[in-house]
C-alpha cells in the first residue's frame, strides 16, 4: 500500500511537470499601465528655469509659464548668460549708454530665426528670460533689457516668484 501511494505520487508529479504553467498577466499589465501613466504625468511637470540660491526674485502675478530660452541672470555680483559669466554688475553700472558691450557680444552668438507670421526678411533671436535679483537697481536692469532688444530678441520675459494670496490668484 505504501508503494502504491509513492507510485501514484510519482505519476502525478510526472503529469504536472509535463504541463505548461499558466500565468495570469492581467494584473501585471495593470501595474505597467499605471506606471506609464504616472511617468507621463510627472514628465510634463518640469521646472525650466534654475533656482539659484544667490538670487532673490521679486514677487508678482504670473501670466505665462516660462519656456526654455536664452537665460540672462543678474546676481548681486555678476551678469551671466546661460550660466556663463559675461561681466560684473559694477562694470554694467559703469557702462556708458544703455547697451552693455560684454552682454551684447555674448547674446549675438544666439542664432537668428524666421519670425512666425512676419515678412520674409524679418528675423529675430527668439525669446530671452531675465532672472534678476530684486536688489538690482532698475538702471542696470534697464541696460540689460535694452541690450537684449538691441541684439534682436523679439520677446523679453522677467522671471518672478508667483505671489500667493493677494489679488485672488493662487
Amino acid at each position: 500500500m505504501r508503494k502504491e501511494r509513492i507510485v501514484k505520487r510519482l505519476q502525478r508529479l510526472a503529469r504536472q511537470q509535463g504541463r505548461d504553467t499558466e500565468m495570469n498577466i492581467v494584473s501585471l499589465i495593470d501595474i505597467f499601465a499605471i506606471l506609464v501613466f504616472y511617468l507621463l504625468v510627472n514628465a510634463l511637470v518640469v521646472e525650466i528655469l534654475p533656482n539659484p540660491k544667490a538670487l532673490k526674485l521679486p514677487e508678482s502675478v504670473i501670466q505665462e509659464e516660462p519656456r526654455e530660452n536664452t537665460l540672462v541672470q543678474v546676481t548681486l555680483d555678476d551678469v551671466l548668460v546661460n550660466n556663463r559669466r559675461v561681466m560684473s554688475v559694477a562694470e554694467a553700472a559703469a557702462a556708458e549708454g544703455n547697451i552693455l558691450p560684454g552682454l551684447k557680444a555674448e547674446l549675438m552668438t544666439a542664432p537668428l530665426m524666421q519670425t512666425p507670421g512676419a515678412a520674409a526678411g524679418m528675423v529675430t533671436r527668439g525669446e530671452v528670460n531675465i532672472m534678476a535679483d530684486k536688489a538690482i537697481p532698475y538702471q542696470i536692469l534697464k541696460k540689460v533689457m535694452a541690450t537684449c532688444t538691441e541684439t534682436r530678441f523679439a520677446k523679453i520675459s522677467l522671471a518672478v516668484i508667483e505671489k500667493h494670496g493677494a489679488g485672488g490668484t493662487p
